[in-house]
């Protein structure tokens, strides 16, 4: 494996019994970089990042993490990373400190280092206040940012976050995700899963799942530009007409109501607008219809909803 490369995963796959949860998927994570992963809630990123970090193995496929083989050298790589889930997992009736000094205590930090570790993070996630404070009493933010503390404590090089912002207020969420550019600054490798929009877009990376299925892999802004010509927008004066005509549309892949307009997913460019302004016009539709950018909720759709209708088309 490159030097410059965290993760590989070729042919990655999990079932559980008759379920495939996570199937044939390939990835690359480079170092130093947030990499996302993005997908509904049963979509396969935890039972993915489970088995990239060694605690879930896989029924297919081969993992290489940090130039170790997974499983096999899972003992080896937990030294070298860090996890962290979506729920507080550290302990509510400990103080701040002393979640820290449980914690350097498990990755066995040389005391000495551990305790200039941990006068480092109190400060850095502000903390330096609150460092008596029993955990359970922080706020939702304050419990994520003492988490992610905990979880880079070692300084590992690697790290796993399991939607880590899905129970905290938006302020906390930007907080939490400048502490993260910090350790990608730093050097740290982040694959970092959700399913909030903007969360994706931040990211240097972004691997879009679907029923266990990689269906979209690259940087944002150039997964957004492959589907140039493809979104429009529409205006009306009676817009859930002119939805209605539009849904039943061939070529249509998503109508979606914004204010008073429409955003249109169509499956492929190429002369899109004159045929939505036809479809109306046949439906007794006045509108306009115009280009728009296309953003990462139409890289989502395109990927789930395009591949359940090419999955139609087949059948």
């Amino acid at each position: 494996m490159s030097a410059d490369v965290a993760i590989r995963a070729r042919g990655l796959g999990k079932r559980f019994g008759a379920l495939q949860a996570v199937d044939g998927v390939d990835l690359t994570v480079p170092r130093a970089q947030v990499c996302g992963f993005l997908g509904p809630n049963g979509s396969g990123k935890t039972t993915t990042i489970r088995m990239l970090c060694g605690l879930l193995a896989p029924s297919a496929g081969e993992i290489e993490v940090l130039g170790l083989r997974v499983p096999e050298q899972s003992e080896a790589l937990r030294r070298r990373i860090g996890y962290m889930t979506q729920k507080f997992s550290l302990f509510e009736d400990l103080t701040v400190r002393q979640n820290l000094e449980f914690l350097a205590a498990v990755q066995d930090l040389p005391r000495r280092r551990a305790a200039a570790r941990i006068e480092e993070l109190l400060v850095q996630y502000h903390f330096a206040d609150r460092q008596k404070q029993l955990a359970g009493t922080l706020s939702g933010g304050q419990k994520q940012r003492l988490a992610l503390a905990g979880a880079v404590i070692h300084a590992p090089e690697l790290l796993f976050l399991d939607e880590p912002t899905s129970a905290v207020d938006p302020e906390s969420r930007r907080d939490f995700w400048e502490k993260l550019f910090e350790l990608a600054d730093a050097g740290t490798t982040i694959l970092v899963s959700t399913h909030l929009m903007d969360e994706a877009e931040r990211c240097h990376r972004l691997a879009i799942l679907d029923r266990g299925v990689l269906v979209a892999d690259g940087a944002p802004a150039a997964l957004a530009g492959a589907l140039a010509g493809r979104t429009l927008v529409v205006h009306a004066a009676q817009p859930r007409r002119a939805r209605e005509a539009l849904q039943a549309a061939p070529g249509v892949v998503s109508v979606v109501q914004v204010g008073n307009a429409l955003r249109v997913l169509t499956a492929e460019d190429g002369g899109a607008a004159e045929r939505l302004r036809a479809v109306l016009a046949g439906a007794g539709v006045a509108a306009e219809v115009a280009p728009a950018a296309p953003n990462l909720e139409d890289v989502f759709v395109a990927a789930t909803r395009g591949r359940a209708l090419a999955q139609e088309r087949a059948a």
